[in-house]
């Protein structure tokens, strides 16, 4: 089960003469709502009778959608199901294939800025301003070297961005290079490669694939994968791919209501949401800036 139809909270409360504890947990199903209150309520139990066995748990679960769900299933709204295939929406209005087998994999070539450096020089700052106070004796003089640190911080930030980076056609060239060398010592494998406004994507077309093989996290490492999408993938037993845009690449400010846009919301809220959806929807899927650099290759 990728994305489940139906969703519900349970709850278990145990009281005695020292305490009162409760645990609430996530149920979910594709047949009833009832079957899902069921699982919830079951997990519930389960996880007051781990907190009585000395195991450490969590009182309660959080309400997430994909990004940092804890091996639940993918909390969103199904707009179409295909088997165990499914597009939902995710948490800002974009559409999402859902798929257990076929292997998508993204590489993202806007660097961005370094944060490792990015905290050691703002530790050291940091380090600066509590020197200057228990030097000085003043707040005051503190505060101000904490806030010069930050701006200073930020500026570095930029321009590493703009220095390290460099010419986005080559980190490109640089990532088909890569792609291309795994391709070559791997004979079997089909790759199609597109070109997305932000990076790149690669399907894997010769077979159909497990998220947890070692063949997959092979790949992901050699394509140097986000590390959060190859976590979410293990866990979700899925494969994810964005099929629709960004709302703020179409020109969209708003964000889709009511937020966070977790599944499901609740009935009075639909209505927002449905209008919002429904401007997304009509919005062209591609802006003339990111058409020009729509393109595809095929490796093998």
């Amino acid at each position: 089960m990728i994305v489940p139809q139906y969703w519900a909270e349970g709850r278990f409360r145990h009281r005695d003469e020292l305490r009162q504890v409760t645990f609430r947990r996530f149920g979910w199903s594709d047949i009833s709502q009832e079957d899902a209150q069921l699982l919830a309520d079951a997990r519930a139990r389960e996880a007051f009778d781990r907190f009585m066995a000395g195991v450490k748990v969590t009182r309660r679960e959080r309400k997430v959608p994909y990004n940092g769900a804890e091996g639940l299933p993918i909390r969103e709204e199904i707009v179409q199901r295909y088997g165990d295939t499914g597009v939902t929406r995710n948490s800002y209005g974009a559409r999402c294939l859902n798929t257990p087998d076929v292997l998508f994999a993204d590489v993202d070539l806007d660097r961005g800025h370094s944060w490792p450096v990015l905290l050691v020089v703002y530790g050291g700052s940091l380090v600066a301003a509590g020197a200057i106070w228990w030097w000085l004796h003043s707040v005051v003089l503190a505060i101000v070297a904490g806030l010069v640190t930050m701006v200073v911080t930020w500026i570095l930030a930029a321009i590493r961005a703009v220095e390290f980076p460099g010419d986005p056609r080559k980190v490109e060239a640089e990532t088909q290079q890569r792609i291309a060398a795994y391709v070559d010592q791997h004979r079997e494998w089909h790759v199609r490669l597109y070109r997305t406004p932000a990076g790149m994507r690669a399907l894997v077309m010769h077979r159909t694939f497990d998220p947890n093989e070692s063949a997959v996290a092979e790949f992901f490492a050699a394509l140097k994968s986000d590390r959060i999408y190859v976590l979410m993938c293990q866990r979700q037993h899925c494969f994810r791919a964005r099929v629709s845009p960004k709302p703020w690449h179409i020109g969209i400010a708003a964000h889709m209501k009511p937020r966070p846009g977790t599944w499901p919301v609740k009935p009075e809220r639909l209505p927002a949401r449905a209008a919002w959806v429904e401007g997304y929807e009509k919005r062209p899927a591609i802006t003339p800036r990111a058409s020009s650099s729509r393109r595809s290759a095929r490796l093998r």
